[in-house]
């Protein structure tokens, strides 16, 4: 069993946000930390719907953050985008278990790709700065694929990069339903939602699998 996309990082984004505010000599509060999550998933969202480009999304999730929280500095939005990138960029924080997981999949002769529809060059930096830099066959973004997830455009890219692996021997791992699992059901691949915080699936999304920490896959790809 194959696997497309392994969960690494944890809350580079409040790295990131901290660090931004902190050049505007600005305290980065809980408060704003939890209305930028929320502004950001929002647009996210979107950019998965196909409704606002990447580009836009950037700049307009600090246009609101920065409006919402009445927030006065000497940076418009694309300014404070632009040293959010920086810092998210450096913010290569390893999930519990991910080296281990990596590092074991790895010794086993596991093929193991990443497929993400984040900002390119926030994606290269931080993976390739972490303990798991050559874990990874391929790195596929949509900025490159030309589509984001969930559309059937960016899985052909990968399968391309890949060599065109069968599909049933291919498992996605993701944390959003509408993103990573929905996008893998519909292209015919096998799911894993990855739901630590145990959030209940309010959805008509069924993954064939669900784990609530890394350290479950060893059994799930044991058995699989």
């Amino acid at each position: 069993m194959q696997m497309i996309r392994c969960l690494i990082t944890l809350d580079r984004k409040a790295f990131a946000l901290a660090s931004a505010f902190g050049e505007i000599n600005q305290e980065c509060t809980q408060v704003i930390v939890d209305s930028y999550r929320r502004i950001n998933q929002q647009l996210w969202n979107e950019f998965e719907q196909g409704s606002i480009t990447q580009n836009e999304l950037r700049t307009a999730r600090f246009e609101r953050l920065l409006t919402e929280q009445r927030i006065s500095c000497d940076r418009d939005a694309q300014a404070f985008s632009d040293t959010y990138i920086k810092y998210l960029g450096l913010g290569s924080f390893l999930m519990e278990g991910a080296e281990q997981l990596c590092h074991r999949l790895t010794d086993r002769g596991q093929r193991m790709a990443i497929i993400t529809n984040g900002i390119k060059e926030v994606q290269f930096k931080r993976i390739g700065g972490s303990a798991l830099c050559n874990s990874f066959e391929c790195i596929v973004v949509s900025e490159d694929a030309g589509f984001q997830k969930p559309q059937e455009g960016i899985f052909d890219y990968a399968f391309q990069k890949l060599n065109d692996p069968n599909k049933e021997d291919v498992l996605i791992v993701g944390d959003s339903l509408t993103s990573d699992i929905q996008g893998g059901a519909q292209y015919g691949i096998d799911t894993c939602w990855y739901n630590p915080l145990r959030k209940p699936n309010n959805t008509t999304i069924k993954p064939k699998y669900e784990i609530h920490a890394l350290a479950e896959l060893h059994d799930l790809l044991d058995h699989s």
